[in-house]
């Protein structure tokens, strides 16, 4: 992933709605949910909705796919990776640092008296 792509992503889930759809996609897996569902998890009208489904769109974080009449959105997991990736690839000073635990303060250089 680039800086550009990392931009366009982290905009994308920085609305509230956009970020709880997201969330709910990621929670519900590889199978998705369908437009219908999501809009009664998150009780958005629908053209809000697919107004934010787009943005996510967009940005390559969700896929849908047509099953009959119904629309199944999905989480792009790789693409999640691909954004977790780039912004941990530095972490801790190149230092292997597991998820779950902080890495440590950086040394500070205290005034001498």
């Amino acid at each position: 992933m680039d800086t550009r792509q990392a931009v366009a992503a982290l905009g994308a889930l920085s609305h509230g709605s956009r970020l709880a759809a997201y969330r709910c996609l990621v929670q519900a897996g590889r199978d998705g949910l369908s437009v219908g569902e999501l809009r009664d998890q998150l009780e958005l009208p629908p053209a809000t909705l697919t107004a934010h489904l787009n943005v996510l769109r967009a940005a390559g974080l969700v896929g849908d796919e047509r099953q009959g009449r119904v629309i199944r959105v999905r989480a792009d997991y790789a693409r999640m990776n691909a954004l977790l990736a780039y912004l941990t690839e530095n972490c801790c000073a190149g230092d292997a640092c597991t998820p779950g635990r902080s890495c440590p303060p950086k040394p500070t250089r205290r005034n001498k008296r």
